[in-house]
């Protein structure tokens, strides 16, 4: 396993077991990654993100907060908060909530999220720069494993988000959030494009006209 940690490429899933995936996970030269780990194969991801990445996660992560706040909808948002099945499955995307009546199920003092313990998040957000091809093929699979109830993966070149619903084991497209009722991924993919041409605030503004209309 030393070799392993020595060579070990990142942002692409390696072979390995589960405590070789955490004694990496746990070394201090991956502090500052982000980890994965599913059906045997471990993913190392390692800042920086970059500007357009940045952004992007900012925007979205508003809109939802902000939909929430004006519908009076139940929610806690997490930031690369890391979620943990022992010995099969982990995850930490760059954004994840508790909708609705879990809003509050996680309490203050809990590190890593036990999914043995807890329930997973109602949805989660990736926000794929050069990593779209993974989001859209094995996240999605671990995301579907973990019981997610939506996933959305904001493609940063494409300036738009492709929504998955998740039941049953499997997932497919949707064109408006079944877990934030109202919400159309359309204007989600406005307020993206709206980035590229104004400022941030300005489309922060913009947001809250479109929701309180």
């Amino acid at each position: 396993m030393s070799e392993l940690q020595t060579k070990l490429p990142t942002d692409t899933w390696v072979v390995a077991t589960w405590n070789e995936y955490i004694q990496v996970i746990e070394n201090p030269a991956y502090e500052k990654a982000k980890g994965y780990y599913h059906n045997g194969t471990m993913r190392v991801e390692m800042p920086p993100l970059g500007h357009d990445h940045a952004c992007d996660n900012t925007i979205i992560a508003f809109a939802v907060s902000l939909f929430c706040s004006i519908k009076n909808i139940l929610v806690k948002g997490l930031t690369n908060c890391t979620y943990r099945k022992i010995g099969f499955d982990e995850a930490q995307p760059d954004v994840s909530y508790y909708i609705g009546e879990n809003a509050d199920v996680i309490p203050y003092g809990t590190s890593i999220i036990n999914l043995d313990i807890y329930p997973p998040p109602t949805l989660v957000i990736e926000v794929a720069n050069s990593s779209l091809a993974d989001d859209k093929g094995e996240k999605r699979l671990l995301y579907e494993d973990l019981g997610v109830t939506e996933y959305w993966i904001v493609d940063v070149q494409n300036v738009q988000i492709i929504a998955f619903a998740i039941e049953n084991g499997g997932s497919r497209r949707i064109p408006e959030s079944q877990v934030l009722p109202g919400l159309a991924i359309s204007l989600l993919n406005d307020a993206l494009r709206r980035t590229r041409q104004m400022n941030q605030g300005q489309v922060c503004a913009w947001l809250l006209t479109q929701f309180q209309s």
